[in-house]
């Protein structure tokens, strides 16, 4: 079993993904609301996954270390937040660098750095590799550097939920990092990079994709050594899929050879409170803000524009995916899922059930908090059997690599 470590864990989403393939075991999950006197993510997660492992409700930058030596995790987990991953000087401008403080990447790396575990796997919003506006690319090419520095390679891949066989139309970005001392990264080298991202890597034999050529050219270039460089002056186009192997990165769309999806008709509950229902007066606004828009504005300079937005299915296709859930659902919100229910013919939201289903949780896993912060949690999490995929893979190559020393012992002098 595969020891891990997972930060800011929500209501487990990683965990239940992982430990469906029955190799991992979470020993340590983290999970912390800042300025929230209720932590409902925390104590379903607790709840969920009583008696098993540490479960720690704390600011992640105030554990230390050496808590978490004697667990010795092989494999850190955790879907981050996106936020400005810039990098500052230390206070008298020597080569000394930090993060800016409260940006939870850098907690990711302080802990990378010290347990040195075999494995990451992280999750974030596709628009990371984009960020920010005024410099694209930044963000993701400082983390890229980051890893690069603590002795890791790195593969990314853009995944869309519905494209390989799930419920929802959930598009995001999973980072996978294996430390560069492993039979693994050693037995690659020689692999050129489309082939590792088309065939060989880590993605690739889960997420498979087909062998058509994008719109886009591939790149590849040389990220600097020097942080501070990178965060002030670098800028660099990322695709959806890439590698990241000694400091050169390389990059292309890939296009997914897509499954059938599971169909919004094909989790949707029956028999469903009338509490779901809505009014007359509820259906017209509902109509009106997924209906298409062109509305005179003026900004605050006194700009006179106009805001214009396309129409949107309403009510839901119940044969095909759910859209991207997000933390508003449930509410009168233009991304709120509206359905006519088919047993009724009635025009409803979705019952937070139908959301975890979205997401391949088990039904009544976030029971016991507000019905407002189910919608909210479901909104922020992940779909649990991408995780499972990846959990699987990360399997594979443990079995790998074990074959690979047992044929060459004298390859562990290599590490």
């Amino acid at each position: 079993m595969l020891k891990v470590i997972e930060l800011f864990a929500g209501v487990g989403g990683f965990r239940l993904g992982l430990e469906a393939t029955k190799g991992f075991e979470v020993v340590w999950g983290n999970q912390w609301e800042p300025s929230k006197k209720a932590q409902d993510a925390f104590d379903c997660y607790a709840r969920n996954f009583e008696g098993n492992g540490i479960h720690s409700n704390e600011d992640i930058a105030a554990v230390k270390v050496t808590d978490l030596m004697d667990l010795y995790p092989e494999i850190i987990v955790g879907g981050f937040p996106c936020q400005d991953y810039s990098v500052a000087r230390s206070l008298h401008g020597e080569k000394g660098i930090q993060g800016k403080k409260g940006v939870l990447f850098w907690e990711i790396m302080r802990l990378a750095r010290e347990l040195r575990p075999k494995y990451l796997l992280l999750e974030n919003v596709d628009r990371l590799l984009k960020s920010p506006s005024k410099q694209r690319g930044r963000d993701f090419s400082v983390m890229l550097a980051s890893f690069n520095e603590a002795g890791y390679s790195v593969e990314w891949r853009v995944v869309n939920a519905a494209e390989y066989g799930f419920a929802q139309r959930r598009r995001r970005v999973f980072i996978f990092a294996i430390r560069n001392d492993t039979p693994y990264v050693h037995s690659k080298k020689m692999i050129n990079h489309p082939k590792m991202l088309r065939q060989d890597g880590f993605f690739a034999k889960a997420f498979p994709v087909t062998d058509a050529i994008s719109k886009h050219n591939p790149s590849e270039f040389e990220l600097s050594n020097d942080l501070v460089f990178v965060s002030d002056h670098f800028s660099a186009k990322y695709l959806n899929a890439g590698i990241m192997r000694d400091g050169i990165v390389y990059t292309e769309e890939l296009l997914p050879k897509t499954e059938k999806p599971t169909t919004l008709g094909e989790i949707i509950e029956s028999n469903v409170d009338p509490k779901y229902y809505l009014s007359q007066d509820a259906i017209e606004k509902f109509r009106y803000l997924k209906g298409p828009k062109k509305i005179e504005r003026t900004s605050a300079s006194g700009h006179k524009y106009t805001f214009s937005e396309g129409g949107m299915s309403f009510p839901e296709p119940l044969d095909m995916p759910g859209r991207t859930m997000l933390t508003s659902e449930g509410t009168t919100n233009r991304s709120s899922h509206v359905i006519e229910d088919p047993e009724t013919k009635q025009i409803r939201i979705l019952t937070p059930v139908e959301c975890e289903r979205l997401n391949g949780f088990p039904d009544n896993w976030t029971e016991g908090m507000s019905e407002r912060m189910r919608y909210f949690c479901m909104g922020n999490a992940l779909v649990v059997g991408l995780i499972q995929r990846m959990g699987e893979r990360i399997l594979e190559i443990e079995e790998e690599d074990r074959v690979a020393l047992r044929k060459d012992p004298q390859q562990l002098t290599l590490f």
